[in-house]
């Protein structure tokens, strides 16, 4: 069985990098699985080449497709594109959530 999901970072601005990237990468000294829903205007921190240099260390990344369009009109996504249901279940899957 995968080792469970320590930490879901929730973000909903794009300042958020500026935190996001740091408890990333301290996740990545621990060895602490993580997940990542972006959601509103949080979808433009992927954006930065830093985000999406880490995004890839990952269980899971997904944007919110309505906060995507709305903020990032046709480009690609880099990361899945989802729903406030896989949130829900990134939720329930977490035994830490961030909110950022």
């Amino acid at each position: 069985m995968d080792e469970p999901m320590k930490f879901l970072f929730l973000v909903t601005a794009p300042d958020a990098a500026r935190i996001l990237v740091p408890l990333v990468r301290a996740c990545r000294r621990q060895g602490a699985p993580w997940a990542c829903f972006l959601t509103h205007d949080g979808v433009r921190v992927l954006e930065r080449d830093d985000v999406r240099a880490i995004i890839t260390d990952a269980i899971r990344a997904v944007a919110c497709e309505y906060s995507w369009e709305r903020f990032m009109g046709t480009q690609a996504c880099p990361v899945e594109l989802g729903s406030q249901t896989d949130h829900s279940i990134m939720v329930g899957e977490a035994a830490r959530i961030v909110s950022l």
